[in-house]
């Protein structure tokens, strides 16, 4: 293993659109994944080594691609690891730029100031295992020189945690004060709350967000479709598209992937009023024009294929597919009643894609005085990226705990 190191260079409102909305310039590019020789931006890298993955396969050489905000405190106190869902970074704060395409996604949690106040502690912000902004994954150079694509081995929440405990060890962290993170992050926070002591990293709090100890039926069936568009694109070519032309990669895939995705996230409620049956300005759905809300998922899927990665979709949806807190500990309540961090469960009361109900499950499988905290919001699942209001108070509150209960 090395050191970590730091190359040198860097809510809507509910109503229908009023004019068509237009794709940015230029062709698709064929990934949307960061490589060598783009500008670094923010990151920060770490090689972490060689896993034997819980699917058998092994991955050599693996690097973290993280970012941090804050400084470490002398005893280490102040650690806070932050978990991004499916298709985010490790960019939690910040302005887009070269090498950045986005600004910080949750920069109303995290921040001088913020929820979680960068003036006081230290973020530690990892792109997951299987992603596409640095860290490993499928557009990452395999041993034999050419990108991993389709070869590359699937992988699973546990997996990507024991990457990330690596991580925490380099880093000098052995104590989280919160580890935090909603959806795909939130299934890592609770495979970080049994595996972060088991590898001797202790975790003070958690807050599991939008989330679910063990992926649904549900679940699974809303992805398979997803995973089915991206492969029945042609130019996904089987996982080996890295070479290809702008405008030639399997960015139409990709969307209609994120369409399918994107409506789980939202509610029936936000797209009747925001969009009903509308007309997209200018177009007639009589006459081979689209429906305004036609137009909106048309948006989100052209706009995700040009930052995102089509195989990284593949690998992170799998390993969603694929989470269960209980495989071989017993099931989900045997697992979660190892627990011993001072938790907080939020759940959005509208949220059709992990609805309360899972969170339910968790919070009764850690103790019968564990509470389910509720945001009331008209957009669903992205209620954890749009409700600031209500959900910084409740993190904010949990470290004000943790940091009480420490000096005690």
């Amino acid at each position: 293993m090395t050191a970590p190191t730091r190359a040198t260079q860097a809510a809507p409102a509910l109503r229908a659109p009023r004019g068509p909305r237009r794709p940015p310039a230029g062709p698709v590019p064929a990934s949307g994944a960061w490589r060598e020789g783009d500008p670094v931006a923010d990151r920060r890298f770490a090689d972490v080594g060689t896993f034997d993955l819980e699917s058998g396969a092994r991955l050599p050489d693996v690097r973290v691609a993280y970012e941090t905000y804050g400084e470490l405190a002398p005893d280490g106190s102040n650690a806070v690891l932050v978990l991004h869902a499916l298709t985010g970074d490790a960019h939690v704060h910040g302005a887009a730029g070269p090498g950045q395409s986005t600004a910080g996604w949750w920069e109303s949690m995290i921040g001088p100031g913020a929820p979680v106040d960068t003036d006081r502690y230290f973020v530690v912000a990892p792109n997951v295992l299987g992603g596409c902004q640095g860290t490993t994954g499928p557009s990452s150079t395999a041993p034999d020189g050419h990108p991993w694509g389709g070869r590359f081995p699937r992988v699973t929440t546990r997996d990507q945690v024991m990457v990330e405990i690596e991580l925490a060890r380099l880093l000098g962290i052995e104590s989280w004060a919160a580890v935090v993170g909603a959806s795909m992050g939130g299934m890592r926070v609770l495979e970080w709350a049994i595996l972060g002591p088991e590898a001797g990293i202790e975790v003070r709090s958690f807050a599991a967000v939008a989330t679910c100890a063990q992926s649904s039926g549900d679940q699974i069936a809303w992805a398979h479709p997803q995973l089915g568009a991206i492969r029945a694109d042609p130019r996904w070519n089987g996982g080996d598209y890295y070479d290809a032309p702008d405008g030639e990669g399997p960015h139409a895939g990709l969307a209609v992937a994120r369409q399918i995705a994107h409506t789980t996230y939202r509610t029936a409620h936000e797209l009747d009023e925001r969009f009903g049956r509308l007309p997209q300005g200018g177009e007639d759905p009589l006459v081979d024009g689209r429906y305004a809300v036609q137009s909106y998922l048309d948006h989100h899927g052209d706009k995700l294929a040009r930052r995102f990665d089509a195989n990284s979709y593949l690998r992170l949806t799998e390993s969603m597919m694929t989470h269960d807190i209980g495989r071989d500990r017993g099931g989900v309540e045997a697992a979660l009643a190892q627990v011993t961090a001072r938790p907080l469960v939020v759940a959005v009361d509208s949220d059709r894609l992990f609805p309360p109900a899972q969170s339910a499950r968790v919070a009764a499988a850690l103790g019968d005085d564990v509470p389910v905290h509720t945001i009331t919001s008209d957009f669903g699942h992205d209620g954890f990226l749009i409700e600031h209001d209500q959900l910084g108070p409740l993190v904010r509150d949990l470290l004000g705990e943790v940091a009480r209960a420490d000096v005690v």
